[in-house]
């Protein structure tokens, strides 16, 4: 049988929102879902790719200006790629030329296609931070700045400030549009079981699997034969009411959680046949099963969903280099079949997709491979991105660089809350309500602005 705590999940939001359905919160979050199909249907969807562990971006992204490229060359030491080995992209703005890793090739060809935008040199901040400051000590940084617990969480709730939040961004979310829809499955789908991300005070990530039909079931439940005898006496048993409360509410929600698998089973069957080719691995088979939720999202009522993906590994104290050039290509022979599958069902345009991780590395060597860091650099894909450029500021490397806290450490020059602000308010957050889904942002952009916080994402 799947884990209760998973499967209830399902359906625990519900009692919740029941009881306060009558809130200002969450009328307003149904009058907008409301609002958003009177318009005819104007979905929008968000794909979050955690990689877990802290990417080293500096491998994913580094200098490909000679004088540049040779002081990434001093920095890294062993860990440094060769240049003729990185794929360059066009000359930015600045008039600096970078190179994308050489597993990266879907990429920079999504890159130079202009469905590709990378940010550079994200993290975590409480605040602007001056580097006179920061080299003094004088300057508030996140708690647990290198600590894989504290970073994770933080790039999934947007709080860097305490380790007692529970609510994700996109939970927050999920709260004003209305955790459920009319049927009980959540606009937030997680293909890595239950997350931070995800959650609310009101809403849960309702949690399938990458492959087959889906929905998280239990085990034998069907028809006919043992399954059909299973599937009665576990009928039977959920549907007595109790005079003990608890009980009738465990019986209420695991009925609730069984009809929601049928529900989303019902629907994924109906997902149309896709000519997109997808290899048999995880982040594929992940990328392709969103592919099939989006599909149906009529038929699930859907007008906003949320994915999170999560891939772990990306901890390379050691090998960093051949753990990279294996792992790499997965993820960009991914995005690309993400990218031809959504062409393919003709939501390209209302699919953002992002990538987050822990933190950035050490732009020095342990002597076998790099450590905890900061900043780091992202990837963003879709129809509705500013691609082919490059946003936020990669940092000139040189020694005793001030804005290096050590080891090649880069303090961050754009925070998570202007990357986040920028997906949320395409994704249809009022920029009133800008502020809710993320706490900190004030400190960093102001939501009455008429300017947007980075300018990635087509308005």
């Amino acid at each position: 049988m799947a884990s209760r705590r998973t499967f209830l999940s399902h359906s625990c939001g519900l009692g919740v929102a029941a009881a306060t359905s009558t809130s200002t919160l969450l009328s307003l979050g149904f009058a907008r879902q409301a609002a958003a199909h009177h318009h005819g249907g104007d979905y929008k969807a968000l794909v979050c790719i955690m990689l877990a562990g802290g990417n080293d971006t500096y491998n994913l992204l580094a200098p490909y200006d000679q004088d540049q490229y040779d002081e990434y060359r001093t920095f890294r030491t062993d860990l440094a790629l060769s240049r003729d080995d990185l794929l360059p992209l066009p000359e930015n703005e600045e008039g600096r030329t970078y190179g994308l890793h050489s597993g990266m090739a879907d990429v920079e060809q999504l890159y130079r296609e202009g469905e590709v935008a990378i940010v550079n040199n994200v993290g975590t901040l409480l605040e602007p931070i001056d580097p006179v400051a920061l080299q003094a000590g004088r300057a508030r940084v996140p708690i647990g700045l290198y600590s894989h617990s504290d970073q994770q969480m933080q790039w999934q709730t947007a709080v860097s400030y305490s380790r007692s939040a529970t609510q994700g961004w996109a939970g927050r979310i999920a709260d004003l549009q209305g955790p459920e829809l009319a049927n009980g499955i959540s606009m937030n789908i997680s293909l890595n079981g239950t997350n931070v991300f995800q959650s609310g005070e009101r809403a849960v990530p309702y949690n399938i699997h990458r492959t087959g039909d889906g929905a998280q079931t239990i085990w034998s439940y069907g028809d006919g034969g043992y399954n059909g005898k299973r599937k009665q006496m576990i009928d039977d048993v959920f549907s007595v009411t109790h005079d003990n409360l608890l009980r009738n509410e465990y019986a209420s929600r695991m009925r609730k959680a069984i009809n929601n698998a049928d529900t989303f089973i019902d629907a994924i069957r109906q997902a149309p046949e896709l000519q997109t080719i997808f290899v048999n691995q995880q982040l594929s088979d992940a990328m392709r099963q969103i592919v099939r939720v989006i599909s149906v999202r009529e038929i699930l009522g859907a007008s906003r969903q949320t994915f999170f993906v999560q891939i772990g590994g990306w901890d390379h104290h050691d090998e960093v280099l051949n753990n990279q050039a294996r792992m790499f290509p997965y993820v960009s022979y991914a995005m690309s079949r993400f990218r031809d599958a959504l062409r393919e069902i003709g939501v390209y345009d209302k699919v953002t997709t992002f990538t987050i991780s822990d933190f950035g590395r050490t732009m020095t060597s342990n002597g076998k491979g790099s450590d905890h860091g900061w900043g780091a650099h992202h990837l963003v894909m879709g129809g509705a991105v500013n691609g082919g450029k490059m946003y936020g500021t990669y940092p000139t490397l040189h020694q005793n660089h001030p804005m290096d806290t050590g080891r090649g450490v880069f303090m961050p020059t754009t925070s998570t809350e202007e990357y986040f602000a920028e997906l949320a308010l395409w994704f249809g957050v009022a920029p009133s309500d800008l502020d809710r889904v993320l706490p900190n942002v004030r400190n960093f952009y102001s939501p009455g602005s008429e300017a947007s916080p980075l300018g990635y994402m087509m308005s």
